[in-house]
């Protein structure tokens, strides 16, 4: 249904274009004439999330700032846009309406976290991400889902959760927890801070490649431990403190990281951090995090938008679906496939 531009933009309006109100997400027909302007408006003046669209395929010049997601026909699109083949095209905007409809504050928060920390500097998006992401830890739509999803039973740590090797000037840091799927946890969180922090402060400053053991290099932060944190304000300045994305970042060229199997979460925040991310065989990369009232919460909005651009990462964050290695590398979300040795 083709929607007028609003000739007055009221405060009770804008309330109707909110996570609050009737109208969350706005999908605007990028060849309509009035498309640019409406979308300028509900940019400058709603908390609306705006998608546009481009059934032929054409990738039409637009002003990609007043859109949180951008979807096109045509194959192989340049950023900021997302491919999407014509027969799902539809389909996929139904999705996005339906994920942002079920979870709008959280939906809503991603959109207004990505517009802003496309202007701070990097270590400023990482701490405005974790006090956003203790807000959505004591909002309900976090608690219905952990209602339906209540925590399961921890899984036993077996050895040490991360392994530190060093031959030469070269240190190689391995997830070491397979039979849990190498899940951060808050003491894997601390075991690998601790071993990047001790990397940093060496006064060899020896390269580094961070890495895991098992089938996959990892799923993301530990399930059991999902909204366990009673004081959500202490919480946020100790992920503030121990930002393994933080530290992994400040190594700069020395750290590179190489990923396989599935990088879920935290398990695709943290090694996007790294100036020279690998795939090794074959991985895939979600975000499911607003599909459970939250936001990526280890460093992704700034990570992972610094690397594809806010609208792909809008798109992975809203839509939880898996993108493939291929489409990755496509994107510039990692730097290289490579076989396995």
């Amino acid at each position: 249904m083709r929607q007028r531009i609003l000739p007055r933009f009221d405060h009770i309006e804008a309330e109707r274009y909110s996570p609050i109100g009737s109208l969350p997400i706005v999908v605007l027909d990028l060849h309509e004439p009035s498309a640019a302007a409406r979308a300028r408006e509900l940019a400058d003046r709603s908390l609306a999330i705006v998608l546009g669209y481009d059934r032929p395929g054409t990738c039409p010049p637009i002003d990609a700032t007043a859109f949180d997601l951008l979807l096109t026909t045509g194959p192989a699109a340049q950023k900021p846009w997302v491919s999407v083949p014509i027969a799902r095209l539809d389909a996929r905007i139904e999705g996005l309406r339906h994920a942002v409809t079920a979870c709008p504050v959280s939906s809503a928060s991603l959109c207004q976290l990505l517009r802003a920390i496309d202007f701070l500097p990097f270590s400023h998006a990482l701490t405005t991400e974790s006090m956003a992401y203790s807000m959505l830890l004591g909002g309900s739509e976090f608690a219905r889902w952990r209602s339906d999803n209540p925590a399961p039973a921890p899984v036993a740590v077996e050895g040490p959760l991360v392994d530190v090797s060093r031959l030469l000037d070269h240190v190689t840091i391995t997830l070491s927890q397979p039979g849990r799927r190498n899940a951060f946890c808050a003491a894997m969180r601390d075991a690998l801070f601790d071993a990047l922090a001790a990397l940093l402060d060496d006064p060899t400053q020896p390269t580094a490649l961070l890495r895991a053991h098992g089938s996959c290099f990892s799923t993301g932060g530990d399930l059991a431990e999902f909204g366990s944190a009673r004081d959500l304000a202490s919480a946020h300045i100790v992920r503030s403190l121990r930002s393994c994305a933080l530290l992994i970042d400040r190594m700069g060229e020395r750290m590179e990281v190489a990923v396989h199997g599935a990088c879920i979460g935290s398990g695709l925040e943290i090694p996007a951090a790294a100036r020279t991310l690998r795939v090794i065989g074959s991985a895939f990369f979600q975000l499911p995090e607003v599909h459970m009232g939250l936001i990526p919460g280890a460093g992704g909005t700034a990570t992972i938008s610094r690397r594809i651009g806010r609208h792909r990462t809008c798109f992975m964050g809203l839509s939880g679906l898996r993108i493939t290695a291929a489409t990755a590398l496509e994107w510039g979300l990692v730097d290289a496939i490579e076989p396995v040795p």
